[in-house]
């Protein structure tokens, strides 16, 4: 008994001086990445994980996934495409690094990272000057902190929900760097929806990402194939009648970036008048799939979306 204990206490060590030291290099990698002028590294990250991407795990997960959601596409094709999810990837990454002054537009000019989206602004400013609350999501496409950082620009009062990353130093360092230029940003714990509620009586915009698989969720049909969504943002809208909107950030082929913003999306209602859980979440995710179909370089195909029973 006291091996084992020994044993168990010293793969404890062993795992929390593996997080420290990965969590400082995380860090410091972030912090190195400021030095670097953002089209430069910009390139460079994008190089690099187009080079080494194909030899990870993650490479083939996405080929499976892209085979599955389109299989007229041949594998040349496939192959094209998750070059460009590790292009864009890199990318994103060197954005963050520079997360404070990825906002470069100049609306009059039409110059800058940022593209000009005369419709999405009108309806941003719309939101922000109808004094009422409404749900927002969003998808991993293209570079998915900057919607975020636009609700702000725009003058939204906005409250985001972001899951933390394990590892607490960066974790730390991400939250910093994203308090500087979002809104207020609430991590996905417990009583999150309890929050999320409370900010929309007060008339907040309640934003967060609903493209990744979710065991508690609720059953929806993405690509053909059936997988789970996270239900909290139809919870929300059937506790709270508002509106909901979609967001998204696209890439161009220069790598600068538009913000679209959609209409207000017609949720599904059961027989009550009531805002139906599952069907509004199926009308959610069919929004993203038609986002995904559009650039699906842009996507992030390598996480599981699909999963087996």
């Amino acid at each position: 008994m006291d091996l084992r204990a020994t044993k168990l206490k010293l793969q404890i060590r062993l795992r929390r001086a593996t997080n420290a030291l990965t969590g400082f290099l995380a860090v410091h990698t972030l912090r190195a990445g400021r030095l670097i002028p953002l089209h430069v590294m910009s390139n460079a990250a994008a190089a690099l994980l187009r080079t080494v991407g194909p030899l990870f795990r993650e490479h083939r997960i996405g080929r499976a996934q892209l085979a599955a959601a389109f299989p007229e596409k041949s594998a040349e094709e496939i192959e094209r495409i998750l070059l460009g999810v590790w292009d864009n990837l890199g990318r994103v990454f060197a954005e963050f690094a520079h997360i404070d002054e990825l906002w470069d537009y100049d609306r009059l000019q039409g110059s800058g990272r940022i593209m000009r989206s005369d419709d999405s602004e009108t309806i941003a400013f719309r939101l922000r000057d109808d004094g009422k609350p409404a749900l927002v999501f969003a998808a991993h496409v293209g570079n998915w902190e900057l919607p975020a950082i636009a609700a702000r620009m725009y003058g939204l009062d906005t409250t985001v929900l972001y899951r933390r990353p394990n590892l607490k130093a960066l974790a730390d360092e991400v939250a910093q760097a994203r308090a500087g230029c979002m809104g207020t940003l609430l991590p996905t714990t417990m009583d999150a929806p309890v929050k999320l509620a409370d900010a929309l009586d007060r008339g907040s915009h309640v934003a967060m990402l609903v493209d990744q698989w979710y065991g508690p969720g609720v059953p929806v049909t993405f690509f053909g194939r059936k997988t789970l969504a996270n239900q909290t943002i139809a919870r929300l809208a059937r506790h709270i009648e508002c509106p909901i909107h979609g967001i998204r950030a696209v890439r161009g082929p220069d790598g600068r970036l538009q913000v679209r913003v959609t209409e207000a999306i017609e949720p599904k209602r059961d027989a009550c008048g009531k805002i139906d859980v599952e069907g509004t979440m199926q009308v959610i995710t069919s929004v993203v799939e038609g986002w995904v179909r559009e650039h699906p370089e842009q996507w992030l195909w390598l996480h599981r979306r699909w999963r087996e029973d």
